[in-house]
């Protein structure tokens, strides 16, 4: 979901975790301290904290923090400017995920949460003592603003999403009722649960779609201390936080936040190496590999951990704009990604440190493997007409290259595949051979970090004929480009969850692909992908879920809406020796948010 482009709560470029949740016939029929995911809650009524985190955890000292581009913005729930890193730190919602938990949701604002037997409605009962950072208190009027607002102003995308909410009315003085227009959506309890509240009073007299740098008004642990425009903003914590003993929040958000702006990959590694900023999640192989022979870490003063990886990875993906007549063709999008050499490039660019990604879902059980049969057929075998003959026939799979840059083999697979379509060599060039057009299309980056990897690309594709170019444009150009579809081929990133649900259908839904700023990247406009994205939607237990998901995997693959990336088994993270941390950890392994600065360490730095 876009709470979706928001990550509102990821920290220092931390991996994807979109936020969502399914609610189930085991969920709650009366008023619960929060809601459970196809199953029970982990933590009973009395619970004081989550075990991945320290109650006793200090308060105090600063973390300093590395973000990549320009800000202009404080609103990220808006389509205009380019909102500084951390910006969700300010807000707060009605419920918060347990993040060692498939997906459970327990309260925040609202301290209780009653969903209707009928799954037509849910109810939530507000935190009396919960106030603004202006002092003044959350009510049901702003939840109900709130609503409105993110609806009619806010990314397109909220409006989609809360589409099965028929009304949003008060239901007492500290109760607000969201009332459905359907049963069929199990999950929109829970995705309620993570709204976002505002105060009413304050955009009242402040434009909601206007982004600029006005620091606002939120009920999070967090207010915007100083900033300078483009370059740095400073997070400070609110003193006497009204939400600080919550058992959810309960042993987090114990330091000050510094977010420092560079417009360099490699003088911003450089910078986190020299002690510029506290911690880094290592997203660059060679980096890992090579880039950390520093006395820092033999001395222990930077630490570097790997951490196996117990969330689902998604999909990285060269997105090919099928709104453009070049990728409408199924076939051709085929030979394109057969064409790029995973094997050289892992070998040679990343020291083996990934795994090709060989489902949307990969890294979880939703991934789909093996011959189509079973439930999974019964599913698809209404569509059969409608469907690649290969989704009842075959395995997915990709070539697997002799990695040594010049597979002969693979390339002559593809070379039948163009030809069969139409795309033939001439003078060295492949052209359409009715109309002559050569086959010539854009990679569009905004992070040099890519560059290398298109790189490969286009010597494949050179091979056959085809000629990339790339432009690389700032991130505020980028996010105008692609806002409007502005593109060919851009590299992007599918996140999911343990548990698909909604936000599947800004993915792949026909009525996503031209909705701006929308996340449907490739334009996908299937009428069967669509019936099968409702029936996820629908799944009323974690079993079906399961298979429906496996179905729609199978369809998405088999369509090649892109060239599929790869995907890392542990997360490598990188940080100045200066903090203390639970024993216990979330499933991302990592749970920044519990951390605290230790003094002792600080101080033993030095630097």
């Amino acid at each position: 979901m876009k709470l979706l482009r928001l990550c509102l709560l990821s920290l220092f470029v931390l991996p994807f975790s979109f936020l969502h949740a399914d609610n189930s016939p085991s969920s709650p029929s009366q008023p619960s301290h929060g809601i459970a995911i196809f199953g029970d809650l982990k933590y009973p009524e009395n619970f004081t904290h989550f075990e991945y985190t320290n109650p006793e955890a200090p308060k105090g000292g600063v973390i300093k923090g590395a973000a990549f581009g320009s800000f202009d913005s404080f609103n990220p729930f808006v389509i205009k400017g380019n909102s500084a890193a951390g910006s969700g730190l300010i807000h707060c919602s009605l419920l918060e995920i347990a993040s060692d938990e498939p997906f459970s949701l327990y309260g925040y604002l609202a301290e209780k949460v009653e969903e209707a037997p009928d799954h037509k409605s849910v109810t939530f009962t507000l935190n009396k003592n919960a106030k603004f950072s202006d002092g003044t208190p959350v009510t049901v009027d702003d939840v109900i603003f709130s609503f409105q607002t993110l609806v009619k102003k806010a990314i397109p995308l909220f409006a989609q999403y809360y589409k099965d909410v028929k009304a949003v009315e008060k239901g007492g003085p500290d109760q607000v009722r969201f009332v459905f227009s359907t049963d069929k959506n199990r999950e929109l309890p829970a995705i309620l649960g993570q709204l976002v509240v505002f105060s009413k009073n304050y955009y009242t007299k402040h434009d909601f779609e206007k982004a600029d740098l006005t620091p606002p008004v939120g009920c999070g642990p967090y207010k915007i201390a100083t900033f300078q425009p483009g370059q740095s903003v400073i997070y400070e914590r609110i003193p006497g936080w009204w939400g600080e003993n919550i058992p959810s929040q309960k042993g987090q958000y114990n330091f000050d936040i510094t977010y420092i702006y560079y417009r360099d990959q490699t003088v911003l590694f450089e910078a986190f190496k020299a002690g510029d900023h506290d911690f880094r999640v290592e997203n660059i192989a060679k980096n890992w590999a090579q880039g950390y022979d520093l006395p820092a870490v033999k001395e222990g003063k930077l630490v570097r951990k790997e951490i196996p990886n117990k969330l689902p990875q998604g999909m990285a993906i060269m997105v090919m704009n099928t709104r453009k007549p070049l990728f409408k063709n199924r076939k051709v999008r085929e030979a394109l990604a057969k064409a790029f050499d995973f094997e050289w490039a892992n070998k040679n660019l990343f020291f083996n440190a990934y795994t090709r990604s060989l489902s949307y879902f990969s890294n979880s059980d939703m991934a789909s493997s093996g011959l189509l049969e079973g439930e999974e057929l019964s599913i698809l075998e209404p569509f059969r007409d409608k469907l690649p003959p290969e989704v009842f026939s075959e395995e997915f799979k990709l070539p697997i290259t002799n990695g040594m840059g010049n597979d002969r083999k693979v390339t002559a697979e593809v070379d039948k595949l163009l030809k069969a379509e139409g795309w033939v060599v001439k003078n060295g060039k492949r052209v359409n051979e009715k109309t002559g057009e050569p086959f010539v299309f854009e990679f569009l980056l905004n992070d040099p970090t890519y560059d290398r990897l298109v790189s490969v690309l286009q010597r494949n594709l050179a091979a056959l004929g085809i000629e990339i170019t790339t432009r690389t444009v700032t991130p505020s150009q980028y996010i105008q480009k692609t806002t409007n579809f502005d593109y060919d081929m851009i590299m992007a990133i599918i996140p999911e969850t343990e548990t698909p649900g909604n936000e599947q259908r800004e993915y792949w839904q026909s009525k996503y692909a031209d909705l701006k700023d929308g996340r449907n990247y490739s334009g996908i406009k299937d009428p069967v992908v669509d019936q099968l994205v409702d029936l996820v939607i629908d799944s009323p237990d974690r079993p079906i879920l399961r298979t429906r998901v496996h179905a729609l995997d199978r369809v998405l693959l088999w369509n090649y809406y892109g060239i599929p990336g790869y995907h890392s088994k542990v997360t490598r993270i990188a940080y100045w020796n200066k903090f203390g941390m639970p024993e216990k950890k979330p499933k991302d392994g990592v749970g920044l948010y519990s951390w605290w600065v230790d003094p002792v360490l600080e101080k033993k730095l030095q630097r």
